[in-house]
């Protein structure tokens, strides 16, 4: 039995169209996604067509996934692999489009990446958050995805604690917990985006609190009071020191990576730097403009482009 706690959302079961964009992302990938996830804004706002729809296919390895050596080398080399993705309204002409921006990784480097092995972040922090499982190809592949999702956040809360204050309300910790893992990312989104994250699934992180809390070491422990659910813990100076020092190390390899990871997705992602502008100006308010010569030669003048979008403040 999952001990991952229940996240309503959307079911292609009931969804002719999402079922028609799962269906295709699994004959582009020759059937080997063996998972498929969902997460982000879309899933938290209930509304899968409004924005883009954040979509992970798990899949069986990288050689099964393409038929292009060089795309499943770059998934390997460099996880995840970003593409877009969309479908027409199925059964309804005037019905709205479907977008979705879809997100490769190996069964591998998901689970890896869920747990303390992985240095970076990336992907224990994003699937710290609740998240959706769309399609599963069996109940042992759904138990391995939940198990490793489960670990996400166990992982975060072990590497978050030794840089938190030592006591204090579960949505608060979870609220800090979720801004160190974003603040190693080239973030667009506005400040408060962990407040907002953390307060709109209060139950979820109690649950899934409760769950690793005589597990996570440091003293840590966890009571209700006056309808509140506290924590405490005990980290030493030691400790903290070393965790300061870690998440400094994350931040300035997790900014690096997310460059590479940017400049590898105008190779993959279609209309990549249009997304990129669309998601800037979504995020900051601000219209942002694309330059031709950055689209004519990107790799020789995004950097300029990019350091200019830093300096306004654009993302962090």
């Amino acid at each position: 039995m999952s001990t991952y706690p229940p996240v309503a959302g959307p079911d292609a079961a009931h969804d002719p169209t999402l079922a028609a964009l799962l269906a295709k992302l699994q004959a582009r990938h020759h059937g080997a996604v063996c998972c498929t996830l969902v997460y982000g804004s879309c899933l938290r706002s209930g509304d899968i067509y409004d924005g883009l729809l954040d979509l992970y296919l798990i899949c069986d390895n990288y050689r099964a996934a393409y038929q292009r050596p060089l795309l499943a080398a770059a998934n390997w080399l460099l996880p995840p692999n970003v593409f877009y993705a969309e479908q027409a309204a199925v059964g309804d002409p005037a019905g709205p489009t479907l977008r979705s921006k879809v997100t490769v990784i190996s069964l591998h480097d998901f689970q890896r990446g869920c747990s303390p092995a992985w240095f970076e972040s990336y992907i224990w922090g994003r699937f710290a958050q609740p998240t959706r499982v769309l399609y599963a190809r069996s109940d042992a592949v759904r138990a391995q995805i939940e198990a490793a999702l489960t670990t996400a956040a166990r992982t975060l809360l072990r590497n978050a604690l030794p840089a938190l204050p030592p006591e204090g309300g579960v949505t608060a910790l979870w609220e800090q917990a979720l801004g160190l893992s974003y603040a190693t990312e080239l973030r667009t989104e506005r400040s408060g985006r962990a407040q907002e994250l953390a307060e709109s699934a209060r139950e979820f992180y109690t649950a899934l609190t409760r769950l690793h809390a005589a597990g996570l070491g440091y003293g840590f422990t966890l009571a209700e009071r006056d309808g509140e659910w506290r924590y405490h813990c005990r980290v030493s100076p030691l400790q903290r020191r070393v965790a300061a020092l870690a998440w400094g190390l994350r931040r300035a390899q997790g900014k690096l990576l997310s460059i590479a990871r940017v400049v590898k997705g105008l190779f993959t992602f279609e209309g990549g730097l249009d997304y990129i502008a669309w998601k800037l100006q979504r995020h900051s308010g601000e219209e942002i403009q694309i330059p031709d010569k950055v689209r004519r030669a990107p790799l020789i003048h995004l950097w300029a482009f990019f350091w200019g979008l830093y300096r306004r403040g654009i993302f962090k």
